[in-house]
Parts: C-alpha cells; sequence; structure tokens
C-alpha cells in the first residue's frame, strides 16, 4: 500500500483492489498506517482518500541506515576474525 501511495494519492478501494483483499481489512490496515503516522486520510462524501505521509518512513530510514552501516562494519569485522584466525578444519594445531 504504502509503495502505491508513493505514486498518487488513492481511495481505499483503490488500495485494496490489487491485494486481493476486502473493503474491511482494507480499511483496517488503512487505519492502522494511519495511527502509525505513515498516511494522511481525507473523507470526502464516501471517498476516503489516503495520502502518504512520508516523515515518518524518512525517520525509519535513517534509523535502519545507522544501523545497518553498524551492523556491517561488526560482521566485517567477525568475517574477518574467522578468516585469519581459524584453522581449517580436521587439522590439528
Amino acid at each position: 500500500m504504502i509503495r502505491r501511495l508513493f505514486e498518487r494519492d488513492l481511495t481505499v478501494g483503490e488500495l485494496a483492489r490489487p491485494l486481493a483483499m476486502s473493503l474491511a481489512a482494507a480499511s483496517k490496515h488503512v487505519m492502522v498506517l494511519e495511527q502509525a503516522g505513515l498516511l494522511r486520510k481525507t473523507v470526502s462524501g464516501r471517498k476516503h482518500v489516503c495520502r502518504l505521509e512520508p516523515g515518518p518512513l524518512a525517520s525509519a530510514s535513517e534509523w535502519t541506515s545507522y544501523y545497518s552501516r553498524f551492523w556491517e562494519k561488526r560482521l566485517d569485522a567477525l568475517d574477518t576474525m574467522f578468516r585469519t584466525d581459524r584453522e581449517p578444519i580436521g587439522e590439528e594445531p
């Protein structure tokens, strides 16, 4: 749903259609995304139009980017340790 909202504003029905889910299920998903601050829903008559709110996504992206770099460094160090400190299996010192 979020990916599609990057392209344009969509109604709840438009969001549900390609996902083969009921309108009720899509509405629940939209409600969760709205509570998380990821989208804003406006009601005009019977139309419920959803608009992406990218701010929280930017914050999440920054957070995951920081920790991705952190873990990449740690895993690189672990890989180096295994490659340099470990003797081949089956050989005794």
